[in-house]
């Protein structure tokens, strides 16, 4: 009896304390309350690049390998000398913790001339691994390391493309289907305004494979957000700010040392590819417009100029504007941890 007397008592008191707390407007008792929201999860990323050429590709890559909130999954590199692209990527990844996949894709346009046809930051490269470089590769490889991640996480994968886009057009032309999947194509590719650069209206990653930028805007069936020349060129530091940046941390002290292939004959380092990359991380560094963007192919002289126009229903999302301050503050915090 009186056993059943504590218990009376004690489903009474936790009644009352229920009525109180539901009274408060909470849900759950003190004891019973969940934790709190659980973190995001890390961006599902596959990279093609032509890293070798600019130096911004690498310094692209090395703030990926170094971005917590960014899961890389693998990499594909593009255009003339793929091999020694993936080279390059490989001896990044190995100074990293991570350990990824580097696939060497299509080497030569789709339609005109060859016009990037090496890869000079190669150069840096210890000899031993040059001199075990394989004699030819399979590009469909590539291609087909890209659809299959993709399908294996259908609406999960970003594909962040910052070399002409050789690559990505063969994959949504090869499978058709597989662009859907996608949950975000990045682009870092064409000029979308007539913020003064100095080669008028072109960009050099649409220019390269005119004929591959046209086909992945028009058959793209996912959301492109494109970072345009006209942007990116607002974002530069000159050799010695670079020398004096590139000493936080190891990955970027090698990339620091190729460095002096771009600087031996060119002034500055614009930051590209970087500002696609950390954009993925934080997307208010720059403002955006939706809209379409077609591709002109009617001359060898405008072949690949894209020109950008305003719809609330296109699927292209450029940027228009760029905080410079936040994107540098972002770009280094990863280095700094």
């Amino acid at each position: 009896m009186a056993h059943k007397t504590i218990d009376s008592t004690k489903r009474d008191f936790l009644a009352a304390v229920s009525r109180l707390t539901l009274a408060a407007g909470l849900s759950a008792l003190p004891w019973q309350l969940q934790a709190g929201p659980k973190p995001s999860p890390r961006i599902k990323l596959l990279l093609d690049t032509d890293i070798g050429s600019d130096i911004d590709d690498a310094v692209a890559l090395a703030y990926l390998l170094q971005q917590p909130e960014v899961e890389l999954l693998g990499i594909t590199t593009v255009t003339g000398e793929s091999r020694k692209r993936s080279a390059l990527a490989t001896y990044l990844v190995n100074q990293s913790t991570l350990h990824l996949p580097v696939l060497s894709g299509i080497e030569v346009p789709r339609v005109i001339q060859q016009r990037q046809a090496t890869a000079p930051q190669a150069l840096k490269l210890p000899a031993h691994i040059l001199t075990t470089l394989p004699a030819s590769h399979d590009p469909e490889q590539a291609i087909d390391y890209l659809a299959n991640v993709i399908r294996a996480n259908p609406g999960e994968i970003t594909l962040l493309a910052v070399g002409p886009f050789t690559n990505v057009a063969r994959l949504f032309e090869r499978e058709p289907d597989v662009s859907s999947l996608l949950k975000e194509l990045v682009i870092m590719g064409g000029k979308y305004s007539d913020f003064p650069t100095p080669w008028g209206p072109t960009e050099w990653n649409a220019i390269v494979d005119p004929q591959a930028t046209d086909l992945m805007f028009q058959t793209a069936q996912c959301p492109i957000r494109a970072f345009g020349l006209d942007i990116t060129w607002q974002l530069y530091m000159t050799p010695n700010e670079v020398r004096n940046q590139f000493t936080l941390h190891p990955l970027l002290e090698t990339v620091l040392a190729w460095s002096e292939v771009w600087f031996a004959k060119r002034d500055l380092l614009h930051f590209h590819d970087p500002l696609a990359a950390a954009c993925l991380v934080n997307p208010d560094i720059c403002n955006y417009v939706q809209g379409t963007v077609t591709v002109d192919l009617k001359s060898t002289k405008t072949a690949g100029i894209t020109t950008f126009e305003a719809n609330p229903h296109g699927n292209v999302r450029i940027a228009s504007g760029v905080n410079p301050a936040r994107f540098f503050s972002t770009f280094f915090a990863p280095f700094r941890r």
